[in-house]
């Protein structure tokens, strides 16, 4: 009887069109098809083994919990996953990838006999629509296939299978250097079967794949292979058909064990995805921030005015919330929703993160897009007229809009850059109207924002309560590292918004502003945050701490280097959606601060 691991137990593999999360003791408990945002056939990681589950591994004994493996890890590189088992017979390996697409999506899964004679067990329970349809499972000659509606997936391998409890199982033994191959392939249920898999051709040709998009990283520092298995999930998370990057490959998964924060993250945030986009672009990812671009000048079409905060992969505007009720949730945390309510929001720092994301693109020399500069003064028309409205923040909180002062900082960040793209000759805008504005917002926020008794910025105007948010004032140029009251703002947020490890919370969820968020419970230490405190602490001259907490965050990761969203410093264990965009890339930005401030002496 398997159940569903803690999140940090979970492998990755993926084909940068849908990814699927793979368990310390083999199962698959987790697989959206044909895309990131399809419904699941394997849902077990938020319900049970009845919602979906692919376990393959040593055979054990009816009813009891299958072993997890001894040893796993990434083949060099790469998304191709190895689990290794000392069993009392025998030494056995499972070699679990996703080959990037060239026809119907596939999870290949490679079984290798290392020693001795080992007894083998798959067991795959295809369950449709988030665990919710039992599909028709039958044969058709040599293969099983389950149907659905529109939906069909076929398992072909060389060894014997037999259906019993709603289950399809193939019960093998494995000697040295035998292989047997398992794949499961998706196809719209109206048309013809999908091809037959070659899976030791597939397993080549990803190998080769992963090998040389690596080769293309330009980052040759301390902390490298970090900062490459953060790259390689980065590129995981990328849909490649048309470059939108989903926030993380699941939904629901807790901030906080047995609460109600639980969302969908299998969309493109602007705000996710235009960082991530100058992380790829200063470690040599050109061709993904081109693609990223298209996808943007695309998503937001001739109507900057109604810029949302996400769309969908390919660009989808409509992405209601809903609730799945009969899936009990990961460790019970429900509800277990579905598309994202947060859509409809207005955050007015992502006009700052795209104009960001845009500038960079420009000085890095990215090929031009005229569109994009376009776009650009277009986004800085609406913010003209609406940069002192409230929003709803960074943080998508479910309370009343407020004047957040990062909403602040990062309106003055889009005219900024604007006003330099102007100054550059590239384009032709009100250049001196522009830069009496950038310094309107400046000083409003530095009066407004500022609480000078304390010498601290605060979350939001007339606010008492701070936000780590803060920490981005220097990244962004907003105020110089050596500012008392940057200074000041840093210490303040170390004081009242770390943890007893040195991590730091998003906002208070107690206090004053407990209300802030307008959701019940706690939540973790959110690891962007303290990633973003050590860039500061280098930033100001603090660098063998800011290298220390570097290197507390890097022991976070999980066995296979993958952050979820938060930590959570009481149960010491990963939190949230996983493995999230959000963490990777401020890890990478930090490994480049750090290593162009020489924190670690060459």
């Amino acid at each position: 009887m398997h159940v569903a691991g803690r999140i940090e137990d979970y492998a990755l593999i993926g084909d940068m069109q849908t990814a699927a999360l793979v368990c310390r003791d083999g199962t698959v408990d987790w697989l959206c098809l044909p895309r990131f945002d399809s419904h699941a056939i394997f849902a077990a990681l938020l319900g049970t083994e009845e919602h979906g589950f692919w376990r393959l591994g040593p055979a054990s004994p009816a009813g009891s919990e299958p072993p997890a493996a001894d040893r796993r890890r990434y083949r060099g590189d790469s998304l191709v996953l190895e689990s290794e088992w000392d069993t009392p017979r025998g030494t056995v390996r499972v070699i679990d990838f996703m080959p990037p697409r060239d026809g119907a999506p596939q999870l290949v899964r490679i079984v290798e006999g290392v020693s001795g004679r080992v007894p083998m067990r798959s067991a795959l329970r295809m369950r449709f629509s988030y665990g919710w349809v039992v599909p028709w499972v039958h044969k058709v000659d040599t293969r099983t296939v389950a149907v659905a509606g529109p939906d069909s997936v076929w398992l072909d391998t060389e060894v014997d299978t037999y259906g019993k409890d709603l289950t399809t199982y193939s019960d093998f033994t494995v000697g040295p250097g035998d292989r047997i191959a398992f794949t499961i392939s998706w196809q719209p249920s109206h048309k013809e079967p999908p091809a037959l898999p070659e899976p030791e051709t597939a397993l080549e040709a990803t190998e080769a794949f992963w090998r040389e998009w690596v080769e293309h990283c330009t980052y040759h520092g301390p902390y490298r292979d970090a900062v490459v298995r953060s790259l390689i999930t980065l590129k995981a998370l990328t849909y490649a058909p048309t470059g939108g990057i989903v926030a993380a490959p699941t939904t629901s998964l807790p901030e906080e064990i047995g609460g109600v924060r639980n969302w969908d993250y299998r969309f493109t945030w602007l705000r996710d995805a235009a960082i991530t986009l100058s992380s790829l672009l200063r470690t040599g990812y050109r061709e993904e921030a081109r693609a990223w671009r298209e996808w943007l000048l695309r998503a937001v079409a001739g109507d900057p005015e109604n810029l949302q905060i996400m769309y969908g992969i390919a660009g989808e505007r409509e992405l209601a919330e809903a609730e799945l009720t009969w899936l009990p949730g990961y460790e019970n945390s429900q509800p277990v929703r579905v598309g994202n309510g947060a859509a409809g929001q207005l955050q007015l720092d992502v006009y700052g993160e795209v104009t960001e994301a845009l500038h960079l693109a420009h000085m890095t020399g990215l090929a031009r897009n005229d569109y994009a500069s376009v776009l650009q003064l277009k986004l800085i028309r609406y913010l003209e007229e609406h940069w002192d409205e409230p929003d709803e923040g960074i943080w998508e909180v479910r309370g009343p809009r407020r004047h957040f002062v990062h909403s602040k900082v990062m309106a003055w960040v889009a005219v900024d850059r604007t006003v330099k793209l102007i100054e550059s000759g590239d384009v032709d805008g009100p250049l001196e109207r522009w830069r009496e504005l950038r310094e309107m917002i400046h000083r409003d926020v530095c009066e407004k924002g500022y609480d000078a008794e304390r010498n601290t910025f605060t979350q939001s105007y007339g606010s008492k309560e701070l936000d780590a948010s803060l920490l981005l004032i220097p990244q962004m140029g907003f105020l110089p590292p050596d500012d008392k009251r940057v200074i000041g703002t840093i210490e303040a947020i170390q004081r009242e918004l770390s943890t007893e490890d040195g991590f730091v919370m998003r906002y208070p969820t107690a206090g004053e502003d407990a209300g802030v968020d307008g959701l019940e419970g706690d939540e973790g230490a959110f690891l962007a945050c303290s990633f973003w405190l050590a860039d500061d602490l280098a930033m100001i001259g603090r660098v063998d701490e800011a290298r220390r907490l570097f290197e507390k965050l890097l022991a976070l990761r999980n066995d296979l280097g993958l952050l979820a969203e938060e930590w959570d410093p009481r149960n010491q264990r990963q939190v949230g959606n996983f493995p999230q965009a959000f963490s990777h890339v401020p890890l990478i930005d930090t490994a480049l601060r750090l290593t162009a401030s020489g924190a670690y002496g060459g």
